[in-house]
C-alpha cells in the first residue's frame, strides 16, 4: 500500500526556507561600500604615501647639511687677509611666524577631524546597506573645507612673512642666511600648497557623491600628508630659531 509522505515547500519569502519573518541577507552587490579589498586599497595607498615622502625627507637633510655647513664656512677677506664670515642674522618676524605655525597645527587637528569623520561614515556605510536598518544621519562638520581655508591662511601668512623680510632689507640673494631663508620656507610653502591642491579634490569628490571607499582613501592619504607637512614646519621653524 503506498504512503503519502510531506512535501516541504519554501515560502519565496522567507530566508532560504529557514522560517518566515526573517530578514533577508544582505549581498555584496560588489560595490566600494561592502568590497573586501577596501582595507587592502588603503594599506596600499599609505605604503605609497611612505615611499613618496622618502624623497622630502632626504630633500630637507639636505637643505639642512648645506645650511649647518655654510654657516660655519669661513671666507677670506681681501683687506686684511683674515678668515671672516659673511653670515649675517636674518630679521625674521617671529611673531607673524609663530602665529602662521599656530594657523598650521589647527589645521592639521581639523585634517584629523575630516578623517576620521570618513573613516567612521565608511564603516557604517554596509550598515546602511540592509534592507530594512536604517542608521542615524549624522550632520557632519565640514572639516575639510575648514581645513582648505587654514592651509590658504597659512600660505597667505607666508606670503606676508616674505613681504615683512622685504620691507627689512632681506631679498633673495641679499646674504647667505637670507637665501636659505627663503629657500626652506618656499619649499615647504610649494609641497603644502600640493596638499591643498589634494584637498579641493578630495572636496570634489565628496561633492559628485563618490563611493565613499574612494573618499576615504583620499583624505586618509591627504591626512597624514598634512600631518607630516605640520611637523616639517615646526622642525623649520625651529632650525632657524636655533641656528641663526
Amino acid at each position: 500500500m503506498g504512503t503519502l509522505t510531506p512535501t516541504l515547500t519554501r515560502d519565496p519569502g522567507t530566508l532560504d526556507g529557514r522560517g518566515a519573518g526573517l530578514p533577508p541577507v544582505a549581498r555584496n552587490d560588489g560595490g566600494d561600500n561592502n568590497d573586501p579589498d577596501s582595507s587592502g586599497r588603503l594599506r596600499r595607498a599609505r605604503l605609497g604615501l611612505a615611499i613618496a615622502l622618502t624623497p622630502i625627507i632626504m630633500l630637507f637633510v639636505s637643505f639642512t647639511s648645506a645650511y649647518v655647513m655654510r654657516r660655519g664656512l669661513p671666507i677670506l677677506d681681501p683687506n686684511t687677509n683674515k678668515s671672516t664670515t659673511d653670515w649675517l642674522p636674518v630679521d625674521l618676524p617671529w611673531v607673524l611666524l609663530m602665529v602662521n605655525s599656530c594657523v598650521l597645527v589647527v589645521s592639521s587637528f581639523t585634517m584629523e577631524m575630516a578623517r576620521r569623520s570618513v573613516a567612521r561614515l565608511a564603516t557604517l556605510a554596509p550598515v546602511k546597506s540592509i534592507p530594512g536598518v536604517a542608521a542615524d544621519k549624522e550632520k557632519s562638520f565640514p572639516w575639510l573645507g575648514l581645513t582648505v581655508l587654514l592651509g590658504l591662511g597659512f600660505l597667505f601668512g607666508q606670503w606676508s612673512a616674505w613681504r615683512e623680510l622685504e620691507l627689512r632689507g632681506f631679498f633673495l640673494s641679499t646674504t647667505p642666511s637670507s637665501s636659505f631663508v627663503y629657500l626652506l620656507t618656499g619649499m615647504h610653502a610649494l609641497h603644502l600648497a600640493g596638499g591643498v591642491l589634494v584637498l579641493l579634490y578630495a572636496g570634489t569628490i565628496a561633492l559628485r557623491q563618490k563611493p565613499v571607499e574612494t573618499r576615504r582613501v583620499v583624505v586618509d592619504v591627504t591626512a597624514w600628508y598634512w600631518h607630516f607637512m605640520a611637523l616639517l614646519w615646526i622642525y623649520i621653524f625651529a632650525l632657524l630659531a636655533v641656528a641663526r
